[in-house]
This record gives structure tokens, sequence and C-alpha cells, in this order.
């Protein structure tokens, strides 16, 4: 086994050599083998082992010998413990889930202060095959039978093309020694169910179920990168970006079969789950959206508009009468001139005298109006934006410079008539939008 995991490493895992490594170590047989493994290698680990406190003395035990483990191979160990009961009743889950959340926390903690490359975990081929099992029976997507990844992100788990008995076959052969979690046979759990009911009868049935297991990932693994370089191209196809968003009309969209499918492959990654809500997309009205925790989809006309949900700043900013009078929410400066030039988008000439200071920047209410610089008579600014065809992102974008209550400048798209330079304007002031 050490010959095949050092190959291993020498060919798929080769940027682990040199690096330092943090090895999560319960004391179990997966994680000591892993630790033995490592070592005899050369590998620079440091161990990381988390009390739960759940199992009494025995979790205390646990981490007593992982603190002997480390003195006898002369590595180093960081050890946590856990309040894990209070942490799942704070937060309304599993205990088992709550250990989980805590251990990772710990982990990407030391990762940063520490300055660790990599975390090391000792999830082989068994764990595999019981996530599959596991995935499978609670209904999944391809994604759910992928299985475990041997690297996600910062972790990284060497043992995934060993199974269990191989692990412990190296153990005996070793004279490796390991605690026993108690838990681990108790059948309460679903996946312990699985690993002491479910997988020793398939592997009756048949006696390659395991080889089998590992030729069917290989394929869905295949399957996945085909779908994954098709929705590439999709999204290159249909997905236009502008001003940190992206727009997709909706009418290349309904061409795509099956359609839930593309639905899914294309927005799944922004977080989105009710796949219902974001179909009926597709026929609604605009205005309409559908949340998920970090994006919104937005219906607005032909297209539906993505983006990432970010913090309104929805308030009130005064603008004083002086020179690059405003740095934030965004740049306004202002200066006297004295004369008006060619039309800008990004700018506006005025006549001082018919604005009352501090003029104040603030984002658009329902029911706004103005006079729009050109024309005679008032306009109510959602007409105004219906007209210009602008989308509800840059609607809810959009800013508003307001002298009292009255809207001076609709910041880079129009002018309001009323404060605009005439024949009989003594003082002129240019206001410059810095986008």
């Amino acid at each position: 086994m050490l010959s095949k995991f050092k190959s291993h490493i020498n060919t798929k895992l080769p940027f682990l050599k040199g690096k330092k490594l943090l090895l999560a170590c319960s004391g179990g047989l997966d994680s000591v083998v892993l630790t033995h493994l490592c070592n005899e290698f050369g590998l620079d680990i440091t161990l990381a082992h988390c009390n739960f406190k759940l199992r009494g003395a025995e979790s205390d035990g646990d981490e007593t010998f992982v603190q002997h483990l480390a003195n006898a191979l002369e590595l180093k160990v960081l050890v946590k413990e856990f309040d894990t009961l209070n942490y799942a009743q704070n937060h309304r889950g599993s205990v088992q889930m709550a250990a989980r959340e805590l251990r990772y926390q710990w982990f990407k903690e030391l990762l940063g202060t520490e300055n660790f490359f990599y975390l090391l975990t000792a999830h082989h081929l068994d764990d595999d095959l019981e996530t599959f099992l596991i995935n499978l029976s609670r209904g999944t997507g391809l994604e759910g039978l992928l299985g475990i990844p041997e690297q996600n992100e910062k972790v990284v788990r060497p043992l995934l093309l060993f199974t269990r008995e191989e692990i412990r076959k190296y153990a005996d052969e070793q004279h490796i020694q390991w605690r026993e979690d108690s838990s681990n046979s108790e059948s309460k759990y679903l996946r312990n169910k699985i690993r002491h009911e479910i997988v020793p009868k398939l592997k009756q049935l048949h006696p390659t179920f395991v080889q089998n297991f590992v030729q069917t990932q290989s394929y869905l693994h295949q399957t996945s990168d085909l779908m994954n370089n098709h929705l590439k191209e999709v999204k290159t196809r249909l997905f236009q970006k502008h001003d940190g968003m992206i727009k997709v009309n909706v009418a290349d969209l309904q061409k795509l079969q099956p359609l839930d499918a593309y639905l899914y492959g294309l927005f799944h990654e922004f977080g989105f789950s009710d796949w219902e809500a974001v179909h009926g997309l597709l026929s609604t009205m605009s205005g309409k959206e559908v949340l998920s925790k970090t994006h919104r989809l937005v219906r607005d006309r032909d297209c539906l508009i993505l983006f990432e949900i970010k913090t309104r700043v929805n308030a009130h900013f005064p603008v004083y009468d002086k020179d690059t009078m405003l740095e934030q929410p965004i740049k306004l400066t202002m200066e006297k001139v004295d004369s008006v030039t060619k039309p800008l988008t990004n700018a506006i000439f005025l006549d001082k005298e018919k604005l009352n200071f501090p003029m104040v920047l603030r984002n658009w209410e329902k029911g706004d109006y103005f006079y729009p610089f050109g024309m005679q008579g008032k306009k109510k600014l959602s007409k105004f934006f219906k007209d210009e065809k602008i989308d509800v992102v840059s609607k809810e974008n959009q800013w508003l410079l307001c002298s009292d209550d009255e809207i001076v400048w609709v910041v880079g798209k129009r002018a309001d008539e009323r404060f605009r330079v005439d024949d009989t304007t003594r003082q002129i002031v240019k206001i410059t939008w810095i986008s």
C-alpha cells in the first residue's frame, strides 16, 4: 500500500510535496494510517484533532491517543475541544452537522492563521461508495452521484483510491494501533446502516461490486465533463455581461431542450433551488424575480437579468456648494464655468442661482417626477425609465440629484428643464459624474 500511495502522490498529487500540510486525525483507523503513510513519504504534516466531548472518557482517550501518536512520530499536533451539544441546540441542527461545522470552521481558521497550504482528510473508497448510496437514496442529480472529490479547493483526500479493507490490512501488517469509535457501530445513523447492512449484501450479490462502482463513477465523471464543457459554450453564447449583470434572452432560453435541465445547468451555481419559480420567470411579467442567498434573477422585458445581491444604499447624501463636492456613494464634482459646451451624458450645466444648497443625492422612489430637459411639462420617472428602456436593476441603482424636493438631474440620463442655463443666468456651474 505504501508504494501505491507514493506513486499516487507523485503522479496525481505532486503539489503536496514540500508544502506545509494540516492532517485531520481523529485517532481512528483511516486517519492514523494516513498519518503513517504521509510520515513515511516525508510529507510535512501537522496533526489536528477535534474533541467534540460527545463520548465522555472515550473522547478524551482519543485526544490522548493522538497526542501520543504525534509524539511517537515527532509530529506537531493541534487540539481543540468543542461544546458540540450546546452548538447543535443553539443552531437547531443535528449533532452530526454541528460536529462537521465546528470541525471545518476550525480547519479553515488554521489554514489561514497557521499558513497551511492544504488540509488532508482520510476519506477512502468505501466512504465514497456510501456517499453515493446516501445521495441515491435521497434523490439526486448527476452531481450527487459523482461522490467525494479528491480535491475541493484546499481539502485533499489522498486515500480515495483505497478500500477500507486495504487500509485495515496495511494497519495489521505494520502493527499500527488506532482507536475504535463506538458510534461507528450504531445503526441509528443512515451512513452506518448503509455501511453495515446494505454494502455487504451488494458485495455478496456481486463480488466485483466495488470495482464496478469505480468504473461507473469514471463514466459519470466523463459525462459530467462533457456536460460542463457544453454548458460553458451555451453560457458564452447566451450570457451577455454588462455592468456587473448578466442578461439572458428569454426566447433563446426557451429554445433549449430539455429546458429544465438547461435551467439547472445554467443557474444552479448561483444558489437557486426553486426551479419551478425559475421556470415561471420565462412566462411572467417584468419585475418578477427569484432569489437565492447570493443572487437575484429578474424578468425584465424580453430578458432575465442575473446579478449578485448587494446591500442597497438607500439614503440621502448632502451635496454642498464647493469644488469636488462628493466622493461616496458616487463621485460628483462641481466647478464654476464661463459658458456651456456641447451636451455630455456624464455632466450638466446649471444656473447656480436656481439651486438651493445643500442639494441631496438619493435613490429614485415611486411617484418621483421631473421636467425633462428640452421638453415641456413634467414626466413620471417610471414612464421615463420605460420609454428609455432602462432595465429593472438599473432603475434600482439610479441616483437623483435634487434641490430641496425637486429633481435637478437623473444622474447620467437627463437634466431637469427648470434649472437650465438661460439668457438671465449670471453664474454657471458644471456638475460632472465620474463613473
